[in-house]
């Protein structure tokens, strides 16, 4: 897909604003001026090969990388150089690839950390009341340790220990990888309704019909350059997107 393919977004304000974003591991540029953008209410996917960046993008939003160079401001405030758990308190809150679950402790005490920060006690219970009624299946296992939950038990778990600090953005690395496709089908349908209720996410998903089934605006990675961009129903009609991760 040639850089030519890529697009430009409508002016607008971003509740995440990615700016010229380079990440390097050593000698290996892993993005090479990244930008992009987040608005309020919305969903916004990331798609590419394995190694095109993504969760690279992910990890320097987060405060898991710094960045080599380049801006990433969250409400209008500067997070490049904050750690993570500032990054956190801020109201962005990132479900890793792999998950990242406490394998020894409990459901119950996977998501209490995840309101560490949190001093609104009520308010906090209420959250947990929400994560529950949206994945009734950690209610039943709330006392059971995180490691003996299925995959896609696991994956609610890390999602709802996220939910937990209140975010105002969801930042989700490869949320289906390694599941059944119900249960992914399960995965989607929630994230489509937490967003209804308010909830901006940016997504990172090798299921590229899903993920942009899901969003508003996407954008696509190789080698670390965004080549395209559009609304999520522009990109699923794209011959090029189709072609290269549609299977088509």
């Amino acid at each position: 897909m040639s850089p030519e393919a890529l697009g430009k977004r409508p002016p607008r304000e971003g509740l995440l604003e990615v700016d010229d974003l380079f990440v390097s591991y050593g000698p290996i540029a892993a993005l090479k001026g990244v930008t992009l953008s987040v608005g309020q209410g919305e969903v916004v996917a990331l798609i590419g090969a394995n190694g095109a960046g993504k969760t690279s993008t992910l990890r320097a939003v987060s405060g898991l990388v710094k960045p080599a160079k380049g801006a990433v401001r969250f409400k209008g405030q500067a997070l490049t150089g904050l750690k993570a758990n500032q990054v956190v308190a801020k109201g962005l809150a990132h479900a890793p690839e792999g998950r990242g679950i406490f394998p020894n402790l409990t459901v119950q005490e996977n998501l209490d950390l995840g309101a560490w920060l949190r001093k609104d006690g009520d308010a906090i219970a209420g959250d947990l009341e929400k994560c529950f009624s949206l994945f009734p299946r950690l209610k039943e296992r709330r006392a059971q340790l995180a490691g003996t939950l299925s995959g896609g038990e696991q994956q609610m778990l890390a999602i709802s220990r996220a939910l937990m600090s209140r975010p105002t953005l969801l930042l989700l690395d490869e949320p289906s990888l390694g599941l059944a496709p119900q249960v992914t089908q399960t995965i989607f349908r929630i994230l489509k309704d937490v967003n209804a209720q308010g909830m901006s996410i940016l997504l990172v998903e090798q299921n590229a019909h899903l993920a942009l089934g899901l969003a508003h605006w996407a954008y696509v990675l190789e080698t670390g350059t965004l080549v395209l961009q559009g609304t999520g129903q522009e990109l699923l009609a794209s011959e090029a997107i189709r072609k290269a991760y549609l299977g088509e």
